[in-house]
């Protein structure tokens, strides 16, 4: 039996704060509660030393989601996947899991001031982002909507954390 609730999963250590973004936000996005599982040791096994990375497809297939509706990980890793110099965050649809990487979300990774409110922000969209392809969502071409793709932090930054009333349908049919 499948329990309506997401499981959030940290990958090492994650800050606190982080989990309880998580516990606030992601209920409002889905209507389902957030709970947490346990944690997942340190994935030396996906470390690549020529990109100094984590590949993101080897930590997410350690992930769980037991009989929870999905499972988000939460890794304060880099992360990337073949193709791609990076990735803010990655979903598997088919076993109802995604995860999303911290670094490079953060001001202070670009040299800059660091800002616990942009932070936060583009945490939760990025979580909201992922587990909307887990819930079956593609990227939507309305650049305000979390479904939009981010090729840049700027695309982050200008997106809200909210679905268009298209993407909203779709999730809710």
């Amino acid at each position: 039996m499948t329990r309506n609730e997401i499981l959030l999963i940290a990958v090492d250590r994650v800050p606190a704060e982080v989990g309880d973004w998580l516990n606030l936000g992601l209920p409002k996005a889905f209507g389902l509660p957030c709970r947490t599982g346990r944690s997942l040791p340190h994935p030396s096994f996906a470390w690549n030393a020529q990109r100094r990375q984590y590949l993101a497809d080897a930590v997410l297939d350690r992930v769980d989601p037991g009989s929870s509706a999905c499972a988000l990980a939460v890794a304060d890793l880099d992360l990337y996947v073949s193709g791609l110099n990076f990735v803010f965050g990655l979903a598997d649809q088919a076993n109802r899991r995604a995860i999303i990487a911290l670094p490079r979300l953060r001001q202070t990774y670009y040299r800059l001031p660091d800002d616990m409110d942009i932070f936060q922000q583009r945490v939760l969209k990025e979580a909201i982002h992922e587990l909307g392809h887990v819930f079956g969502l593609r990227h939507c071409d309305n650049r305000r909507c979390v479904m939009a793709f981010s090729n840049s932090l700027a695309d982050t930054d200008f997106k809200s954390h909210d679905f268009c009333s298209r993407c909203r349908r779709k999730l809710h049919q």
